[in-house]
């Protein structure tokens, strides 16, 4: 039976795995090599899947949380069509006026 306590650290670490992932892809934008640090993260993540000790489990929470926020990039990746990207609303069709409309 699940504690409270062990559900909670459990979404936390899956959200730690899930941000650690994307965080990655920042760094990583090839996907061939992406894969090889995908994997890298995965392992490390089990490595501590038998830690029970709800203290222990927190204090590996907060290195992992350091560690997202020293990993940091400081220029995210953004796929250039999605917004804020560098082809954001790039091409845009022209504005077509009907014979009512008037324009200036």
């Amino acid at each position: 039976m699940s504690t409270p306590n062990a559900v909670a650290h459990r979404l936390q670490i899956q959200s730690l795995y899930k941000r650690s992932l994307k965080l990655s892809l920042d760094w990583y934008i090839q996907r061939d090599i992406w894969r090889q640090k995908a994997l890298q993260i995965r392992h490390q993540f089990e490595q501590n899947r038998n830690v029970t000790n709800p203290k222990e489990i927190q204090a590996l929470i907060k290195k992992a949380e350091k560690e997202l926020e020293d990993w940091d990039h400081p220029t995210p990746y953004t796929i250039p069509t999605a917004p804020e990207g560098t082809k954001w609303e790039r091409n845009l069709p022209p504005i077509m006026f009907d014979k009512t409309e008037h324009h200036h």
